[in-house]
Formats: C-alpha cells, structure tokens, sequence
C-alpha cells in the first residue's frame, strides 16, 4: 500500500475543499425595488358656467276673448270696432324674471298703446295684453310688437272693420 504524503493529503483535500466551494450556491441578491411612480396628477374640470334661466318667445296669438289660462279661445285677425282686442304671449323655459311688451300702433306707427308685464315663469307660460276703446276703434289696419327682454320677437297686423 502506498503512502502519500501528508503534504500531498492536504493539497487534496484543499482541492476537495475548493471544489465543493465551486459547487456552493450563492444566494441571490435581494432584488432592488424601485420605488412606486408618484400619482400622475388628478385633473379636474373646470367648474361648469352657471346656466342662465331663459325664457324664449313661443307664440303670439290674437283675439276677442281669452279662456282662465289666458290663452286666446278664437284666434283672428279682423275685428268690430267695439271689441276689446287681446294678444296671448306664449313663452317657454324658467327664468327668474323675463320683461314682455306689447307696443299697439295704428296705422303709420301711431302709438295706441304700450304695457309690459314683469314674470317669472317656471316653464310654459302666457302672458296676455289687452287695447280696448269705449267709443269704439277706427277703422283701419294696427299692428302689435311684441319684445321680450328687450329683443323683439313677434309682429302681427289686424283689422278693425
């Protein structure tokens, strides 16, 4: 049997030692966290323009008598001179307050009358404007101007026969 040398047994076990070594896992490094993005900012709307209550023209009708709800009960256009004469202003929409007037004229732009009426309707309205002449209206051709906040919104001609 042969004898090694003790220098020789130390060498390998060194190389035993070694190899082993090599074989050895290392444990993985721990895994670098990045850290979280910030939030990308919250975009907000602007704040809606507050909405501004309109009330718009919807019709004009003219006539000799109005029902409970003002609205005309026959709409016409010709009238007896002792008629009293009304004009329905139908309008649609809310509005805190609306101005309406009603400019009667004769003929060429003879004033008979003007009125106007302050409202706040909370939706579909009528507004109604009457003329009426004790002693009778001239005959002849008269016309009603209608404006409603200051803008004018209907005209109509009518007869008196």
């Amino acid at each position: 049997m042969n004898k090694l040398p003790i220098r020789s047994l130390t060498l390998g076990l060194a190389v035993v030692v070694a190899l082993a070594a090599c074989g050895k896992k290392e444990e993985a490094p721990a895994p670098v966290v990045a850290p979280a993005p910030a939030p990308a900012p919250v975009e907000t709307a602007p704040p809606a323009a507050p909405v501004v209550e309109t009330a718009s023209f919807a019709g004009l009708t003219l006539g000799n008598a109005v029902d409970e709800n003002q609205n005309v009960t026959t709409p016409m256009t010709t009238f007896a001179p002792t008629d009293t004469i009304y004009a329905a202003v139908a309008t649609k929409g809310a509005a805190p307050n609306a101005a309406i007037v009603a400019r009667w004229t004769f003929g060429d732009d003879q004033l008979v009358d003007e009125s106007s009426q302050s409202i706040a309707p909370t939706g579909d309205a009528v507004t109604t404007f009457h003329i009426a002449k004790a002693d009778g209206w001239p005959v002849g051709t008269y016309k009603v101007t209608i404006t409603l906040d200051g803008n004018p919104v209907a005209t109509e001609e009518f007869d008196v026969k």
